[in-house]
């Protein structure tokens, strides 16, 4: 059996990127935080088709000292890692004059810090030809006009790919980066309307992505073993009008 590990994929992208690893005959372990509910539901959801594959863990990946916990957590379920697909983060919607360093040093350690050392304790049960994803954003490359702390942390998370080939090369490990625009999922929930709009508009699809769309972009990569260090952009044709 090949096991894969999906932060944040109890909800949104990261529960759609589950259900294809399923389907795909991966056993998955997602892991969450603070959303038993959704969590629970999920579970549920999966285990009628794939009985015994999908299982969830609660981890804060806001607290760092809490990668040790996830690591025992998993070492339960398996000892070998074929995919880790790093998908859980984190925004605050303030910019120059209003984030504090408080805000800023949380949105970057769920996006940019916890992952790094994540992969660090990870390393040893990543099997040779595994794969490393993360979930980047097109906010990284274009300016991002409500969280700048978002914008720059997923910039660094594209630039963190870049470098990571270098490091993982003696372990065969391939590491990219799927990097979404505007996908149609709770994240954009409390978007007012006219704000949604506004997007939409500039979006020469004239819509938000679906969830599947973009977990096809992951089956992708972990497909094409010949892959690597590369930021694939999924944003329906953003900011082309």
């Amino acid at each position: 059996m090949r096991y894969s590990i999906v932060t944040g994929g109890n909800r949104g992208i990261g529960k759609e990127i589950s259900h294809q690893l399923l389907i795909e005959g991966y056993a998955v372990i997602a892991v969450y935080y603070n959303d038993d509910e959704s969590a629970l539901s999920t579970k549920k959801e999966f285990e009628s088709g794939f009985p015994e594959n999908f299982f969830v863990i609660e981890c804060d990946l806001s607290n760092i000292e809490n990668i040790t916990l996830l690591f025992s957590k998993v070492n339960k379920i398996t000892q070998s890692i074929d995919l880790l697909i790093l998908n859980a983060g984190n925004t605050i919607r303030r910019g120059l004059e209003d984030i504090t360093i408080g805000e800023w040093n949380s949105v970057m350690t769920v996006n940019l810090t916890t992952p790094v050392f994540l992969i660090q304790k990870f390393l040893p049960i990543l099997n040779r030809g595994s794969n490393i994803i993360f979930t980047g954003s097109s906010m990284a490359t274009y300016p991002h006009s409500v969280s700048l702390a978002y914008g720059i942390s997923k910039s660094a998370v594209h630039a963190l790919v870049k470098n990571l080939v270098k490091f993982l090369m003696p372990y065969e490990i391939r590491v990219n980066c799927v990097a979404p625009g505007f996908v149609d999922t709770d994240w954009h929930k409390d978007k007012p309307v006219n704000m949604k709009d506004s997007i939409t508009k500039k979006i020469s699809l004239k819509r938000f992505a679906k969830p599947e769309e973009i977990a096809s972009a992951f089956l992708f990569l972990i497909h094409n073993q010949y892959i690597n260090g590369e930021i694939i952009a999924i944003d329906g044709g953003y900011s082309y009008e």
